[in-house]
């Protein structure tokens, strides 16, 4: 499944330009020198952290997206390297877990 299909089956708002990258899991944390270390090549990203730094850890750990969850709204510089970096970002109003799980069961892991 693909970010942009995940958008629309999940109903997640996008928050930056969707694009057509293979999603093949959810990761939900929100320490970023974990994430690096463990989270899969084309993960989404499940956080509730809204800083340019989660966009540089979804650059260096290949993910696929950035979920944010709660409603949180990404910040200015935040969104700005996102865009720069062609990062997907999507929003849920959801909890992590329950937008982790949705994505688990959607991709039929």
């Amino acid at each position: 499944m693909t970010v942009r299909q995940l958008c629309e089956k999940a109903g997640f708002s996008p928050v930056t330009e969707l694009n057509d990258v293979e999603v093949n899991g959810a990761y939900c944390c929100d320490l970023l020198s974990w994430i690096i270390g463990r989270a899969k090549e084309n993960a989404a990203l499940v956080t509730v952290m809204t800083n340019v730094n989660v966009i540089a850890v979804a650059v260096m750990a290949e993910l696929s997206c950035v979920v944010l969850t709660e409603g949180v709204i990404l910040d200015a510089a935040a969104l700005e390297k996102a865009r720069q970096n062609g990062v997907a970002v999507l929003s849920s109003e959801k909890p992590s877990y329950e937008t982790s799980v949705l994505i688990h069961n959607l991709l039929g892991k």
